[in-house]
């Protein structure tokens, strides 16, 4: 009987699990398949499921002792390369949320909110419209194949050992929290420019016949025009969108190396 000792373990470990923590992570911190709808299970099953499809393919894993400090920090490390593909994309899904924060504070809709079942927080109900929209859509075009599709493409890039993110791919991953809100005011700057001309228009009114009670009149009108200018900007939704995904898939391929 062949005798089994922590080599063989760690060469087993080696061409499956090291794989199956990266990919694990990532659909633990990715957008669709990290959210609360999503349990925890079926996480688990589709991250099993993935390396066993791409684990015959990858390139040669490290042979390293199943149960050293190596082992340890390898571990680690593909468990926050994993994550840190899956926090780069969930940022591009967070600027409509953003940016739909924004357009509900300037229309009078900043009180109407509801919890976000995917994320478990509560955020406008303008915002959670959009981020549904953007969901389907993302998925409609096949979002998150892309996503599979530089996951895998990580393994070659960035080989399973010990090399990890540069320190310069981090920094710009924690500075691309900045591009979130610049991308999420560039999306609602339409609409506020326009709920802006609104208030103008309403001061002019109070100013002209002081008698009038502006509350009464003033906010159901912006609530309705808010509603008809987010229906009329709608039409640049898709460009922007499109340059947004774009612009993410490139900031998860980079961090990787590819």
């Amino acid at each position: 009987m062949p005798e089994i000792d922590s080599a063989a373990i760690g060469g087993w470990l080696g061409s499956a699990m090291w794989p199956f923590f990266r990919i694990g992570a990532f659909f633990l911190a990715a957008p669709i398949f990290g959210t609360q709808l999503v349990p925890a299970r079926v996480r688990i099953v589709l991250a099993f499921l993935m390396t066993l499809a791409i684990a015959p393919n990858l390139p040669p894993m490290p042979v390293v002792d199943a149960v050293s400090v190596s082992a340890f920090v390898l571990t680690a490390q593909q468990i926050l390369i994993g994550v840190a593909m899956g926090f780069s994309m969930q940022i591009f899904l967070q600027i409509f949320v953003v940016g739909g924060q924004i357009i509900a504070m300037h229309m009078g809709l900043g009180f109407a909110s509801m919890v976000d079942p995917a994320n478990g927080v509560t955020v406008t109900v303008l915002s959670q419209f959009h981020l549904m929209l953007i969901t389907l859509l993302f998925v409609s075009m096949n979002g998150h194949l892309a996503m599979i599709e530089v996951l895998a493409a990580s393994f070659y890039t960035l080989p399973v050992g010990f090399a990890f993110i540069s320190k310069t791919a981090l920094l710009d991953l924690a500075g691309h929290a900045g591009w979130m809100f610049t991308s999420a005011l560039l999306l609602a700057l339409p609409a506020v420019a326009a709920l802006m001309i609104v208030n103008m228009s309403l001061g002019v009114v109070t100013r002209a016949a002081p008698q009038l009670n502006i509350f009464s009149i003033g906010f159901p009108s912006m609530l309705l025009l808010g509603l008809c200018i987010v229906w009329v900007t709608m039409i640049g939704y898709l460009p922007l969108f499109d340059r947004f995904t774009r612009e993410a898939l490139a900031m998860m391929t980079y961090l990787v190396g590819g």
